[in-house]
C-alpha cells in the first residue's frame, strides 16, 4: 500500500524528470522548479522506502501514519504547483520570440511543446 505509493512517485517522478531535462528550456526559472520538485521529491521517497524497507520504521518513535500522510500531502502541493508551471510553458508554444528586428522564432517547437504537454500531465 504505502510501498507502492512510494513506487509510482518513483516511476512518474522519474518520467517527469527524464521529460522536462529532455527539451529545450526556454524559461529556466519555471523549469527549474519542475526539475527541483520532481528530483526532491524522488530523492525524498527513496529515504523513506528505504525507512520502512529496512525496518527502521520500527526503531523510529515516529507517528508514521501522520508522517506519511504529511509527506503526500506536501508532495501533492509541490507537484500540484510544478504542474501549474509546467503548463504555463507548455500554453507559450505560440507565443513568439523576437531574436532580432525581423525575426521571430516560437517559444517551444512542435517536438519539445509535445514533450512537454507529456511533462504537464
Amino acid at each position: 500500500s504505502s510501498s507502492s505509493v512510494f513506487l509510482s512517485l518513483q516511476l512518474f517522478g522519474t518520467i517527469v524528470w527524464i521529460l522536462v531535462a529532455s527539451t529545450r528550456v526556454p524559461l529556466p526559472l519555471l523549469q527549474g522548479w519542475v526539475m527541483f520538485v520532481a528530483v526532491t521529491a524522488w530523492f525524498l521517497s527513496i529515504v523513506f522506502l528505504c525507512v520502512f524497507l529496512f525496518g527502521y520504521a520500527n526503531r523510529i518513535a515516529v507517528n508514521w501514519n501522520q508522517m506519511d500522510f504529511l509527506f503526500h500531502g506536501a508532495t501533492f502541493v509541490f507537484y500540484f504547483g510544478a504542474f501549474l508551471l509546467q503548463a504555463a510553458t507548455t500554453s507559450l508554444h505560440y507565443f513568439p520570440c523576437k531574436l532580432n528586428s525581423t525575426t521571430y522564432e516560437k517559444i517551444l517547437d512542435d517536438h519539445d511543446y509535445n514533450i512537454s504537454i507529456a511533462a504537464s500531465v
